[in-house]
């Protein structure tokens, strides 16, 4: 019989019963149910993770016959529905469902949380050293440019140590589950991927062992999943094959709130039908099962779209509150349904201070916060600028920062929303040049739209720019490069460069390789 085994570097960590082959050649033992495999899970070393195939001899000795294969240079190439059909084999005495869940966590867990094995101390090593090498990438880049910033260790700026996270497990306020195939083949499990759609090989494996996502979470999560198994309804996991469930988000607050917003494909049911629904899924979390969930907001959302904004599908508030609240800096924050808000709360209170600390906005200070979310971070700024002026393209966190402006009482403070690329370049067009501006840019993964980079580079009040990035090595490496470039006419890129001054890493992702990076730039 073959085996299957996780290794971390040459040790062997675990090893799992079940008959394949090894990296696609023919499994011929007579007992094996199919042909042949290429099967592979995943361990991990300090910086890879790793997975091997081998036979488990007498004594437990283990051999690998396969090379290791890094996480970070291919994929898994097993249909997931072969790793199904393997694991819960109705010929094979492998246990119940459950026990071929359990051979499934490790995948998910390495996956969403690959630092989890890791002491914290470890991890934030890890980060820093990845940091690390995106200043240096960045030195080099602007090199390539004819600009000289590099410091020792060929830095582009001083690098302080990592800002650790003042909570380390089940710190998320927000998370999403999707809907689809479990390791047991039922196509009604609520949890979160492993695999691909292009690669066809995707299972759906509850989150309950998983590090970051709170209890309260994983607890709506597994009612949500109670109540579409006992839904007539189907799942929608394809849009063109038909269904109608689809994924769960939750989002808590510090404040002890609970908001669940479930998403719905109507397909062609009518608007009766699409009443009959709704009426179920409010009586189950407010009378039935799901009562236990005590939800502060049951949003239910009809959408024909993979995202969906407010605008393009109304959130319909089908139990409790329109909002949730949360608390930071002594400030209080209303949220809707798609407002964005850091994810660690406790670690956006610390990332706030810093970059009141690192703006050093006077009191004749204008603070510009763009992509501002729910305007958090400018309104714990406040009391030290003259003005805050914030842009947010979601309408609805517009709305909920101009009412947690007036809620706190902070009147020195105007809200615009839009694109920022939009928005932006006119507001800037019409401000006098005396006027000193701080720039604070929190953006998502996509960066900063080039017509933003432009404005900002081009208006010449904006002497320290703030770049808060949750992946620096992505696009928004190329907003640092346009930045501080020499000036270029045919990008219409005339102001002066800004140069990167100093960089302060983040772990608001504890057990996850990524951290918020704060760039500080100046001119």
């Amino acid at each position: 019989m073959l085996f299957l085994a996780l290794s971390r570097g040459d040790r062997k960590i675990t090893c799992y019963a079940g008959h394949t082959g090894i990296a696609g050649q023919s499994a011929k033992s007579s007992t094996c149910p199919l042909e042949s495999w290429s099967l592979w899970f995943l361990g991990h070393s300090s910086s890879h993770k790793y997975s091997a195939l081998g036979r488990c001899h007498e004594k437990g000795s283990f051999d690998v016959h396969s090379q290791l294969w890094c996480r970070a240079c291919t994929r898994m190439v097993l249909p997931m529905k072969q790793l199904v059909g393997m694991l819960c084999h109705k010929d094979q005495d492998l246990g119940s469902s459950e026990h071929c869940h359990d051979i499934v966590l490790p995948r998910l867990a390495n996956a969403a949380t690959p630092l989890w094995r890791l002491p914290y101390e470890e991890q934030l090593q890890v980060k820093y050293k990845s940091q690390r090498k995106i200043l240096q990438t960045l030195a080099s880049r602007l090199e390539e440019l004819g600009i000289d910033t590099q410091q020792p260790g060929g830095l582009c700026c001083p690098l302080q140590p990592i800002v650790p996270s003042p909570v380390i497990n089940g710190y998320r306020n927000k998370s999403t589950f999707s809907v689809n195939r479990g390791p047991d083949g039922n196509p009604k499990t609520v949890g979160l991927y492993v695999g691909t759609g292009k690669a066809r090989n995707i299972v759906c494996v509850k989150a309950n062992h998983i590090e970051h996502i709170p209890l309260k979470h994983k607890q709506v999560a597994q009612c949500y999943e109670d109540f579409i198994r006992r839904s007539p309804l189907d799942p929608c996991l394809l849009f063109h094959t038909g269904g109608h469930w689809r994924e769960l988000m939750v989002r808590t607050t510090s404040c002890g709130h609970t908001m669940a917003i479930v998403t719905f494909h109507p397909q062609e049911l009518g608007q009766e039908a699409l009443a009959t629904q709704k009426s179920l899924l409010k009586e189950f979390f407010t009378c039935g099962p799901g009562a236990i969930c005590a939800l502060t907001s049951l949003y239910f959302q009809e959408s024909t779209m993979t995202r969906c904004s407010h605008e393009q599908a109304p959130f319909q508030l089908l139990h409790g509150e329109p909002h949730i609240f949360e608390e930071v800096l002594g400030l209080k924050f209303r949220i809707s349904p798609d407002a964005f808000f850091q994810v660690n709360t406790a670690g956006a209170e610390a990332l706030y201070r810093a970059v009141g600390e690192l703006g050093q906005a006077g009191g004749d200070t204008i603070l510009l916060d763009i992509c501002c979310g729910t305007g958090a971070i400018g309104l714990s700024l406040a009391h030290q600028v003259s003005k805050i002026i914030g842009i947010e393209v979601v309408e609805k966190a517009i709305e909920d920062a101009r009412w947690n402006a007036a809620f706190n009482g902070i009147s020195n403070c105007e809200f615009h929303s839009g694109k920022a690329e939009a928005v932006l370049p006119q507001l800037l067009s019409s401000w006098e040049d005396a006027q000193p501006v701080v720039a604070v840019v929190n953006p998502s993964r996509a960066g900063l739209h080039y017509r933003v980079v432009r404005a900002i580079r081009n208006c010449k009040s904006i002497r320290r720019l703030l770049y808060i990035s949750c992946k620096p090595e992505g696009e928004a490496m190329r907003n640092f490069t346009e930045l501080c470039c020499p000036p270029d006419p045919g990008k219409k890129l005339t102001g002066d460069p800004f140069a990167p001054t100093l960089a302060i890493p983040f772990d608001m992702f504890p057990h996850t390789v990524h951290c918020e990076l704060v760039l500080l730039l100046t001119r």
